[in-house]
């Protein structure tokens, strides 16, 4: 479901949910109209009474200084640590897809989204890798949590796969390994440029690309001499950048020869950079369905909207306090949706967010 790199804030989703929505999605999509109450209830219809976890923000504390990211600039909220009893708490609450459910959902997508589930792409990381996951990251570096592999270790017990994105400069390699090795599904390092004067300019002086890629170089070695099963994914954010193309094809050349799943990402969210967005991303293209796909808990316990909610605005209950279950039933959470239906003035979903909400479409 910081660390995470602004614009790269891939989520578990409920498949389930996406399934059953799909068809009245491409119908709204192509034009179609619906009365209010009329889609209201086929929306809720669909909706899965148990919360499907979206992420956990195991920690929003991180030493970079982002240019494209609003923590560098915009979050006021206190940098914390979640406790590993309030991890543990959460984990207990969830499930691991089934494997019928999952081979279900990948034909579906085959059939449905045309994305092979054995191509190397943005899109084929989100809708085969990341509806599996949880996901361990927001607006902090998991690699300053120094509890982050007992919370992945918490997670593989349940059978369920973890992945966080991360800052590879901030790579400990005995501590890495360990996470490897406690059953960490995917990690992702975002690397922006081959030079260290470029890469600082983007990601701040406390980042590099000569020492990041020795790093994962070493771990990929170490990965495969002791048989572990961690994906590594390499990214770089696409910002429009003069000669990035050229500067991805020099990323890629980097790591040929190597065990890792390689792709450019969109950057989606630009609003706070008020220029245009220019996502290939199938995520971004479609309606906000966040409200009845899946929850996001952030490094305090709080329960937002998504992970976009950099502040905590949106606050719609405390997984320290309540279950998940009346959180995600509760009438915050209700409160919430009909905004998305009435498109309600003075919220971040309606002002300060990129995605377009389902009642755009009435």
């Amino acid at each position: 479901m910081g660390g995470g790199q602004y614009g790269e804030e891939e989520e578990m989703i409920d498949i389930n949910f996406y399934q059953k929505f799909f068809g009245l999605k491409q119908r709204l999509m192509k034009g179609e109209k619906f009365g209010k109450e009329v889609l209201w209830n086929l929306v809720e219809y669909y909706r899965e009474l148990s919360p499907t976890i979206y992420n956990i923000e195991t920690t929003n504390a991180c030493n970079m200084k982002c240019k494209m990211c609003p923590r560098t600039t915009m979050m006021t909220r206190k940098i914390e640590i979640m406790g590993l009893k309030d991890f543990e708490n959460i984990v207990s609450q969830i499930r691991p897809w089934d494997k019928k459910e999952w081979e279900q959902w990948q034909t579906f997508v085959e059939k449905n989204y045309k994305v092979d589930r054995n191509e190397i792409s943005q899109n084929n990381f989100f809708l085969f890798d990341i509806p599996r996951v949880v996901v361990l990251h927001g607006y902090g570096d998991p690699l300053l949590d120094e509890t982050i592999s007992q919370k992945v270790y918490t997670l593989s017990k349940k059978n369920i796969p973890s992945y966080f994105s991360c800052n590879p400069a901030n790579i400990n390699l005995e501590k890495s390994l360990e996470t490897f090795k406690n059953g960490l599904g995917i990690v992702k390092y975002s690397i922006e440029s081959v030079e260290d004067n470029i890469h600082k300019q983007i990601r701040g002086e406390a980042s590099n690309f000569s020492n990041s890629y020795k790093k994962i170089v070493e771990l990929i070695n170490k990965k495969e001499k002791q048989n572990l099963e961690t994906k590594i994914v390499i990214t770089m954010l696409d910002l429009g950048r003069p000669h990035q193309e050229e500067e991805f094809e020099k990323l890629k050349e980097k790591f040929k020869g190597y065990d890792v799943y390689i792709y450019k990402k969109s950057q989606d969210q630009v609003w706070y950079q008020n220029k245009e967005k220019n996502t290939s991303s199938i995520h971004w293209l479609e309606p906000c369905q966040f409200p009845w796909s899946s929850m996001t808990i952030k490094s305090n316990s709080e329960a937002v909207q998504c992970v976009e909610d950099y502040n905590n605005e949106i606050v719609l209950g405390n997984a320290k306090k309540e279950s998940l279950y009346h959180i995600w039933n509760g009438k915050k959470y209700d409160r919430l949706r009909r905004a998305h239906f009435d498109v309600k003035p003075g919220i971040k979903c309606s002002e300060r967010c990129d995605m377009k909400l389902l009642g755009e479409y009435l």
